[in-house]
């Protein structure tokens, strides 16, 4: 059977498959007694739960990520690497489990067929205290993230550390970065809203105003960046972390506020005129401070839509919603801090989120801090 004609099946399951059929009796005969940690995490759509059939189409298929004390790396690594080379079955449930070299430019879809050889296997061995640095900035295997770690960690990647799946852990320490990485600290939560607010008041006004000189694509454009921001607001409020934009609206669909809010998102987007945009917009600013109301994280604000001044068209004002919540930040590194929030809220280069490292961003983030 080829790859084009196996069943499709989602990758955390394929990787649960590879794992407990074909990962663990060869490590538990090769190197018994090691310590380690199996799982599925990091980059990839079927991290997220996302990956469809499509997505068998490039740097998919029986993958799994094997977590070692740095020692243990150093000692075993390349043993393993070419014991399951060795040993590893040909394909699992139809996937073949051989693929191109990481990064070959003739490599279109990612895996081959079954070989006669050894198995170019995407079975990986790291370090986790090294692998937890690289993805997140520090070891959150062994210490508490501080503030300016969460504020230097872009969502996407947070929701690849502590999503996927694992399917083994005799150290726990993987387990353990997880739990400390699961949701932003109350206090680190409160500014992000804080600055997801203020990000919504700084352009809300901004749709009216070029509707009355004749822009309608302008408007477009800038209802469209309110219409992403409020997603990205309510993933935050239900405490959600962000994926990257092509999985966005899937994740945001997953809210328990989604069935109230898609109506008037997708009627703000769809809108031909301004009065329309308008309307849509304003039933989406109210749902979503009502949500923010229902939290209790601030004293109540009227979630209704005004005027913008003495200008004839309507917003929320998000600020209202912004600076009680900034006042009620009681951290010292967070009181005062300028309302320019994380890393992925004032910027959104893939090249930066993805592929700058920690001290990078800490860097940017601290600069951004001073202004």
């Amino acid at each position: 059977m080829t790859h084009t004609e196996a069943a499709f099946l989602p990758g955390l399951e394929l990787s649960r498959i590879l794992y407990e059929e074909a990962v663990r009796p060869i490590l538990e005969a090769g190197f018994p007694g090691l310590p380690y940690a199996a799982a599925r995490i990091g980059p990839g759509s079927e991290v997220l739960g996302f990956d469809t059939a499509r997505s068998a189409d490039h740097d998919w298929g029986p993958r799994l990520d094997l977590f070692l004390a740095a020692d243990d790396v150093a000692a075993h690594g390349d043993a393993i690497r070419r014991l399951l080379a060795d040993r590893l079955p040909k394909e699992i449930r139809g996937w073949s489990t051989h693929f191109h070299p990481a990064g070959d430019p003739l490599d279109p879809v990612g895996h081959l067929e079954a070989t006669d050889g050894p198995v170019s296997h995407r079975v990986f061995a790291y370090g986790i205290g090294d692998w937890l640095t690289r993805e997140a900035g520090f070891d959150a295997s062994t210490a508490e993230p501080a503030v300016r770690d969460w504020l230097a960690m872009p969502q996407q990647r947070l929701a690849g550390i502590t999503g996927g799946a694992v399917f083994h852990d005799g150290p726990g320490l993987l387990t353990a970065a997880r739990r400390r990485l699961a949701r932003y600290p109350e206090q680190v939560w409160r500014y992000l809203l804080a600055c997801q607010w203020q990000r919504i008041s700084q352009e809300e006004a901004f749709v009216g105003r070029c509707a009355e000189v004749g822009d309608e694509l302008g408007a477009a454009v800038v209802a469209a960046r309110l219409v992403r921001d409020l997603m990205r607001l309510s993933l935050l409020l239900e405490r959600r972390y962000a994926p990257y934009s092509k999985w966005l609206g899937s994740a945001f669909a997953q809210l328990d506020l989604a069935e109230r809010l898609l109506p008037s998102l997708r009627g703000a987007l769809a809108a031909t005129d301004q009065p329309e945009r308008e309307r849509h917009l304003c039933a989406a600013y109210e749902a979503v401070a009502i949500r923010q109301n229902e939290s209790g994280l601030i004293d109540p604000v009227d979630p209704s839509p005004r005027p913008y001044h003495g200008r004839p068209f309507l917003v929320l004002h998000a600020e209202r919603f912004a600076r009680p919540l900034a006042a009620s930040l009681t951290d010292p590194e967070l009181c005062g801090r300028p309302l320019t929030g994380a890393v992925d809220q004032w910027a959104d280069s893939t090249d930066l989120l993805m592929g700058a490292d920690g001290d990078a961003l800490r860097a940017a983030g601290a600069a951004m801090a001073r202004r």
